[in-house]
């Protein structure tokens, strides 16, 4: 047996449709030997094992095999039970070869469901009741409770509401005045075809582009009646589906904001619609009903009673190969998110050995009435290494380095308020080597470490302080004390109101969007005139929760008091108070009570974000993780990019627990969504399994070989008929194998063709990427997103192609092909005879355009260049964009230009050598500019109109500035290599001008703009030796 190889791990791994050699045991104690097929079901095995059973002794005992169910050890040594009977036993993948047949037990509906979650959510239910932890326990009873409750609710919305929950409408962020620019001037009216469902038959329409589509239905239903004669029908009785996909265009809104007839408009093309009846939408609503009904009805999930938890004792034994002799210190430091209350205490030193023990008191200054709620107790645990003398340095002393082991935090209140008190296991996490800056993590999980064998164990002992349990006061009576503490000091804060230079400092403090740090006297004048605040600048609330402090009670009060009548803040400026430096609950209760105000498709532009700001919540129960639950059981398109958020990151052992939890919880409110979502995750699971067949090859593989492999029954089946993990709107209805391929860079992305069953011809592509962490790519492009809505909304439509890209696991992911379009690389490799002067040939992408756009439609594509091309300058310039070479810009034969693969951005450039590769601010080239001015070098008119695009949608991100940074500083906790800590974010706000006027951000922004056009002919060098290293020419 190979090494690393167990049980059946390798015999599953191999493709094709061989038979495999199947052990049976029998609960009547009979033991049968056959084969199956590797592509059977579980359900096909099972009438196998009755048909063979027949001859068997005993077979009258048996009985129904519906009340008999599989059990088996599957690769993680745990036994399953094989409820999901559809499963292949390939997909199965037992240790062995070996099923046990038993008699089921409990509720088959209720553990069907369960196993259904487990394997969707890639994490066994049995792991949570296994952890015998209450918080655990009370938060899933209480959110399944929540999301049923949901559930049920929406069962009863009447048809065209629920519409709204299934298939929400697909916007523009606000309705083009220019939607039907791409046609003839002379024409005001679109025309659209639409058929009735169970109808062959497409008639066309007139309409006006601003018109809603009830006068659509109405016009559809006009001509039907006029040719069919039937009996009259009401418009509000039908909706519009777009043709081939599960997206319906319904509602109050302008037909032309609608993204598909948008999109139509744009490329010229007759929208394609269905005329859908209600019924069919009620049938579709019953269907999900029904499936909801059956689980609800079934047995609740039995749990035995609470059990206390118990004291292991063992740990790690520390090792270290450094020849210095090395002590062992235990450093504790009290936090309230990034504040430090009080002074950080150290342990003695003991020598390294299996349990050291320390046995010290370790006392901080603080009074136990003046903790905070959210305080947080972080401990490190470090070596001290004694350094040896240098031979030259006899006179200087002994040098100690500290090296950082571990870290681990624990909250000084439970979940129920409560003081903690006794004794505390506590799994650390290794530290980072390299950082020896900060030792304690304040701003890490409070989780522990479940990887409790490789972990160093902290035991620690709460002091009981009183005789009976210290509860921490509910809100109510901290604000009974508010009025106390606040006639003590108004006469102080209205002698000081009178100063007037008071008020001229505080505006001076409030116009600088760029501080983050204040002197005490600034502090001390902010919090004198916090009223002020509240009533002149309430956007400016993080600054006074950052001078608050926090270890003193009357000052909590005061600001807790305070935020009860905070006027609402828009959600730029809410979403920043997620940070984990304002931990306070009073303090996320209002920023979710901000947030409810946010549309649905606000709520997915910030989606991101505030899935990765949950890892900085302290308990499981809270404000954020409730609503983002009930926006996404209100709106089944958040409830996809929720699921898939979450899911990508299950594997990460710091909130695979949290974020598995919500999970459970989002598939208990949406039983319907579990089978949507198991197929689009059967079919990743299967491309994972190419992408490995591709790269673990022994010998060099073709793409005929993918294709052979795609072919196969289990792929095939896996692989088609599911909804687009990028966009659920979309349908991937059967797989094309003979136009799959994979890719020739390092990682061999496999790139995958779909029928699109609505258009005869046109294909859906997908690459499926292995090996790479998307979530940069995915991070950016929803920045280029974020800024093409801000220009749309200020009339600017620069064309650019913020095209989907979905991380849905551990280094894997989904990218959407962008059809009829070309690498950079490609049109000037293809142009020249030479890969050393391709990139200095300026007429390549001239001449490529001309013979994609032949007659009148080369202004049109030189326009759309011209647009997309100051988009892509202005974002990249702003996000830091680095390894621009031309193979990561491409253009469609459109003429829109459009960059792609986001490994490096905010400012961390290239470098060779220790050279910069990359000298300029962002890719403006003469090969660009000599298409921009339609290949006239006098033509400077187009050119300043370029540069006037480029100055406008700079000033526009300027004026939004706050809301990038703020973006971009909630993902820190996704732990993105270039991404850790605010230093990373201070090229946002350099680029952003933060914190300058509109002048000065404008006159810095132009010289950028010429550097870039000035040093241009350093990217075409760097251009040719890319393209000399690479040619990707398929």
């Amino acid at each position: 047996m190979p090494p690393g190889k167990y049980g059946m791990q390798g015999e599953w791994e191999k493709e094709g449709d061989h038979e495999i050699m199947m052990d049976f045991l029998l609960p009547t104690g009979i033991f049968l030997k056959f084969p199956v097929s590797r592509n059977d079901t579980i359900k096909t095995i099972k009438r196998m094992v009755w048909k063979n059973a027949r001859s068997e002794a005993l077979f009258t005992a048996l009985g129904d095999p519906d009340a008999y169910v599989f059990t088996c050890i599957n690769h993680t040594a745990e036994r399953e039970e094989l409820e999901e009977e559809s499963r292949r036993i390939s997909d199965v993948q037992p240790f062995m070869c070996v099923l046990r047949l038993v008699a089921r037990e409990g509720d088959r509906v209720e553990k069907l469901t369960n196993a259904q979650i487990s394997l969707l959510i890639g994490k066994g239910l049995h792991e949570f009741e296994v952890q015998k932890n209450h918080e655990v326990n009370e938060f899933r009873t209480k959110m399944r409770v929540f999301c049923e409750e949901k559930a049920q609710e929406r069962q009863r919305l009447p048809w065209h509401q629920w519409m709204e929950y299934s298939f929400p409408c697909d916007l523009e962020p606000c309705c083009s005045p220019q939607c039907g620019s791409s046609r003839s001037k002379n024409t005001k009216k679109i025309l659209i075809n639409i058929k009735f469902e169970a109808s062959d038959v497409s008639r066309s329409t007139d309409v006006d582009p601003q018109d809603p589509p009830l006068v659509l239905m109405r016009s559809a239903l006009k001509k039907k009646a006029t040719v069919f004669r039937s009996v009259r029908q009401e418009p509000e009785d039908y909706t519009l589906q777009v043709n081939g996909r599960w997206e319906f265009i319904y509602g109050n809104h302008p037909l032309c904001q609608f993204k598909y007839i948008f999109s139509c408009l744009r490329n010229g093309q007759n929208p394609h619609l269905i005329m859908v009846h209600h019924s069919t939408i009620s049938k579709y609503q019953e269907e999900q009903g029904r499936m909801c009904n059956q689980v609800y009805k079934s047995c609740s999930l039995s749990r035995p009673p609470p059990l206390p938890l118990k004291k292991v004792r063992g740990q790690r034994t520390v090792a270290s190969a450094c020849v210095f002799p090395l002590q062992l210190v235990v450093q504790a430091g009290l936090f309230h998110g990034s504040e430090l209350l009080c002074k950080v205490v150290t342990s003695s030193e003991v020598t390294v050995c299996s349990e050291p023990l320390w046995d010290q008191k370790l006392e901080f200054d603080i009074n136990v009435a003046d903790l905070p709620r959210m305080g947080r107790l972080c401990f490190a645990l470090y070596a001290v290494i004694e350094k040896a003398k240098k031979p030259r340095g006899t006179k200087k002393k002994n040098k100690k380095a500290d090296c950082p082991i571990a870290w681990v935090n624990t909250m000084v209140f439970d979940y129920k308020d409560q003081l903690k008190t006794g004794e505390f296991l506590l799994s650390t996490w290794p530290s980072v080597p390299d950082d020896k800056s900060d030792l304690l993590n304040p701003m890490g999980t409070v989780e522990r470490n479940p990887n409790v064998d490789s972990a160093a164990g902290l035991l620690i002992r709460f002091a009981n302080i009183r005789p009976y349990p210290l509860y921490y006061p509910p809100l109510d009576k901290v604000l009974v004390l508010k009025t106390l503490y606040q006639s003590l000091k108004c006469l102080f804060v209205l002698l000081c109101q009178k100063q007037t230079k008071s008020f001229v400092k505080l505006k001076e403090i409030m116009d600088n969007k760029n501080y983050t740090e204040f002197f005490e006297d600034e502090k001390e004048l902010l919090w004198k005139l916090r009223a002020e605040v509240r009533s002149s600048y309430p956007e400016s609330l993080s600054k006074l929760l950052l001078i608050t402090k926090w270890n003193k009670r009357e000052d909590v009060v005061q600001m807790v008091s305070l935020l009860r009548n905070w006027p609402d803040l828009p959600a730029i400026h809410a979403l920043e108070l997620l940070d984990y430096s304002f931990p306070d609950p009073a303090v996320r209760s209002f920023t979710i009570r901000c947030l409810r105000n946010l549309s649905d498709d606000e709520l997915l532009q910030y989606l991101i974000q505030l899935v990765q700001v949950l890892k900085y919540e302290s308990y499981l129960d809270c404000d954020l993780t409730t609503f983002l639950l009930e926006r996404a059981l209100s709106n089944r398109r958040i409830g996809h990019f929720l699921f898939w958020h979450l899911r990508s990151e299950i594997h990460v052992a710091s909130v695979s627990l949290r974020f598995g939890l919500i999970l459970e919880a989002y598939c208990r409110g949406n039983i319907h969504h579990i089978r949507l979502l198991t197929k689009q995750n059967e079919a990743l699971a299967k491309m994972k399994s190419l992408s490995d067949f591709v790269k673990s090859g022994s010998q060099k593989m073709t793409v005929e070989d993918l294709k052979l492999c795609i072919r196969q029954e289990s792929y095939l089946e896996a692989l088609s008929d599911l909804l687009s993990p990028l966009n659920p709107s979309i349908i991937l209805s059967g797989i094309c194998a003979d136009k799959c391929r994979f890719m020739d860079s390092k990682m061999k992305p496999l790139w995958l063709m779909y029928k699109n069953p609505g258009t005869q011809g046109d294909m859906v592509g997908i690459i499926f990427k292995n090996g790479d962490d998307l979530r940069q790519d995915m991070l950016t492009i929803q920045m280029i997103q974020l800024m093409e809505n801000l220009w749309k909304k200020e009339g600017l439509d620069l064309r650019m192609i913020p095209y989907g890209c979905l991380s849905t696991g551990n280094k894997t992911g989904l990218i959407e092909v962008v059809k009829n379009s070309d690498t950079i690389a490609n049109i000037q490799r293809n142009c020249s005879n030479s890969a050393a002067t391709a990139a200095f040939n300026k007429d390549a992408l001239l001449n490529w355009l001309k013979s994609k756009n032949p007659g009148d439609k080369l202004d049109q594509a030189i326009e759309v260049f011209t647009l997309s091309c100051a988009g892509y300058c202005v974002a990249t310039y702003v996000l830091g964009i680095g390894d621009r070479h031309n193979d990561n810009i491409m253009i469609r034969e459109t003429g829109q230009l459009f960059h792609i693969d986001f490994g490096h951005f905010l400012g961390n450039f290239k470098r060779k050598l220790g050279i910069n590769r990359e000298r300029v601010p962002f890719i403006l080239t003469y090969d660009f500019v000599h298409v921009i001015q339609q290949g006239r070098t006098n033509n400077s008119e187009k050119f300043e109109r370029f540069r006037e695009y480029c100055e406008r949608a700079y000033k526009i991100l300027c004026r939004n500035g706050t809301l990038f940074v703020n973006l971009f500083a909630m993902m820190k906790a996704a732990g993105l290599p270039e991404l850790t800590s605010f230093k990373d974010i201070q090229y946002l706000k350099d680029s952003l001008c933060l914190g300058k006027s509109d002048d000065e951000a404008l006159k810095n922004f132009k010289v950028k703009f010429n550097e870039a056009l000035r040093e241009s002919w350093k990217t075409k060098v760097n251009w040719m030796m890319h393209s000399l290293a690479k040619d990707n020419r398929p």
